[in-house]
């Protein structure tokens, strides 16, 4: 009777998973978009931005900064390598034409219905790791996990709404979301997931920092490395992928190799003498007059302006509000009159620069004018919590004649800081208990060159103030572990933005990622009304809504002082030795290195002109 019921218990059980099996299936579809329909049909062949017939070879020889330590880099320990992700493969593969749409890449195909409220990965039964093992679902399950459970902090709030992961069969992985939660953009997220072999992590800690490579199933592997020296890849010739629609002419070179630099004018130097080939130059001073040398002369360099469409993101001076000294907004508003960005421009930029106005600057996101139609809904609804400029003024940061006559800026400044407790006595600053205003702004030694010429002036303005600031340097180690948890009173932030903003939001303003080391508020924002918001951003079902609610979490971040906007550009400024072939086409997001490819008669050119140098 006992294996009667046994048995008759076991058809129960594999009938109800049948039946719930069944609940999570719709039509496989080959790609997603955040909004609408993507571009691309089922048949495509490739992306549009790449030369399908770009040849395969030679080596790419890039730069980076600092040092690594670390070639784990999904979690929050140790400095990863640039490049490491390479070696890694995702689920689906985005298109740099399109605002957010992805197709296949691990996935060969997904079902997601209508409302979004789950969605199935259908692996391609050809994907391997590098050691030719299979990718499966369990190794799908495993990656999710470990990276919620001991990952940055970050992939917690990416994947918060999802209630259930399981493998339905060797090659499906379903996610199931919270019920009741609009998250759309959350397959997409998923989309973005790394495999790793469940296997190789047997016996491991995931949390731990590693120098052992990962397995991975991306085009590279890696090759060989010194840390705090080189890294170089080798593009895998029996890369599992390599034919697919979402990589042909792309991962063109044989061997990517970077080469880490403490000093951004030591690195300057060697990409003058060959060392590497190509520079991303973020330093408007450098591109304006530092790139005066025979082989730029002579044509063998090249200096490129690649425009590009997406939202400037927020770069400035960030203001720590977990410290006693900025908790006033009023105090945050008055010291963003003390930096003169005319100045800076005219004479450290080469008026290269716009000021930024934005988190969202360069897109039709930016909140601009006063709120109206659904923006204004979204604010109204907290509106007695909101600053009353929210709704009355645009917000336009504090200007100057860019000859250096501050003065009437630091005058509203200090007629601010009064009213917020704070008095000039006996040549410094003060509140009513005689404090000094007195704090410290951090940069990391890769960068103290180019960063104390622009924050010194400023300082000097706060000076004039009865401020102490000053600036401290310090190593890039050091200072990404203070970054990490909130260890400094200020220091200047980016954060780049896409052209469909969503989960990312929560880690960069939400409230419950103020005290979480490691995620990206940096400021410290506590605010109930942009917790709000952020929601409102990753539930809209459409363009219009997502526009509404990313212009009103801008508008509140702006009135909220949490940040002295500094500049942005809307072109990559590139300076590259001329050895390269470069698609047509540059993407709607900005130029790919990734598709470029090894010219082999330009390289040749080069070093003929080298030796015909030496022999002189």
């Amino acid at each position: 009777m006992k294996i009667i019921f046994l048995i008759f218990g076991i058809i129960i059980f594999a009938s109800n998973l049948s039946l719930e099996s069944e609940a999570y299936k719709t039509v496989p579809i080959h790609g997603i978009s955040m909004h609408g329909e993507p571009k691309y049909s089922e048949d495509f062949k490739y992306f549009d931005y790449v030369n399908p017939d770009a040849p395969k070879g030679g080596r790419l020889n890039l730069y980076s900064f600092g040092n690594f330590d670390n070639l784990n880099p999904y979690i929050l320990k140790g400095i990863p390598p640039s490049g490491i992700e390479l070696t890694f493969d995702t689920l689906m593969a985005s298109a740099k034409d399109e605002p957010f749409s992805e197709y296949g890449l691990l996935a060969e195909s997904i079902e997601v219905p209508e409302d979004r409220s789950y969605i199935a990965f259908n692996l391609r039964k050809e994907a391997v790791f590098h050691d030719r093992t299979p990718v499966t679902a369990e190794d799908v399950v495993f990656s999710f996990n470990v990276l919620k459970e001991k990952g940055n902090p970050l992939y917690r709030y990416y994947y918060a709404n999802v209630s259930e992961v399981k493998a339905t069969s060797p090659h499906r992985v379903l996610f199931i979301f919270d019920k009741g939660v609009d998250n759309r953009e959350l397959p997409l997220i998923l989309g973005q997931l790394p495999v790793f072999s469940a296997k190789s992590w047997e016996g491991k800690d995931f949390a731990s920092t590693t120098l052992t490579p990962i397995l991975g199933s991306g085009p590279y592997k890696i090759s060989s490395f010194e840390p705090g020296r080189y890294i170089v890849y080798e593009r895998d010739p029996d890369y599992w992928g390599k034919d697919l629609p979402v990589n042909k002419g792309s991962y063109n070179f044989s061997q990517i190799r970077y080469d880490f630099y403490r000093d951004t004018t030591v690195s300057l130097e060697a990409f003058k003498s060959g060392v590497f080939d190509l520079r991303i130059e973020n330093e408007a001073k450098k591109w304006g007059n530092g790139y005066k040398f025979p082989a730029y002369d002579k044509g063998l360099v090249k200096k490129v302006e690649f425009r590009h469409h997406l939202p400037s993101g927020m770069q400035g001076f960030v203001f720590n509000t977990r410290r006693d000294i900025f908790k006033d907004r009023k105090v945050r508003e008055a010291l963003s009159y003390a930096f003169d960005f005319e100045w800076s421009n005219k004479h450290l930029f080469y008026d290269l620069y716009s000021r930024t106005k934005s988190y969202f600057d360069n897109s039709d996101m930016a909140a601009k004018g006063l709120p109206s139609g659904d923006e204004l809904k979204l604010l109204s609804l907290w509106k007695d919590s909101l600053p009353e400029e929210v709704f009355t003024k645009e917000y336009i940061p504090p200007k100057t004649d860019g000859k250096g006559n501050i003065r009437p800026n630091l005058l509203k400044a200090y007629k601010l800081l009064k009213e917020a407790g704070w008095e000039y006595k006996e040549g410094k600053l003060r509140n009513l208990q005689g404090d000094v205003f007195k704090f410290e702004i951090i940069i990391d030694s890769a960068n103290a060159g180019a960063w104390e010429r622009i924050t010194l002036p400023f300082v000097k303005n706060l000076q004039r103030l009865g401020i102490e600031a000053k600036v401290r340097v310090i190593d890039v180690t050091q200072y990404q572990n203070r970054i990490n948890s909130f260890d400094f009173d200020m220091i200047t932030a980016i954060w780049g933005q896409s052209l469909s903003p969503g989960n990312e939001q929560r880690s960069f303003w939400s409230s419950s990622s103020a005290e979480q080391k490691g995620s990206k508020n940096y400021a410290g924002i506590k605010d109930v009304a942009v917790d709000s918001m952020i929601e409102k951003i990753i539930s809209a079902k459409d363009d219009k809504a997502l526009k509404a609610a990313v212009r009103a979490l801008d508008r509140i971040l702006l009135w909220g002082y949490y940040v002295i906007p500094q500049w942005h550009s809307k072109v990559t400024r590139i300076a590259f030795w001329d050895k390269f072939g470069i698609p047509d086409e540059i993407p709607l997001q900005g130029v790919d290195i990734m598709t470029w490819w090894y010219d082999e008669e330009k390289a040749s050119r080069i070093e003929r002109k080298k030796n015909e140098e030496e022999k002189q």
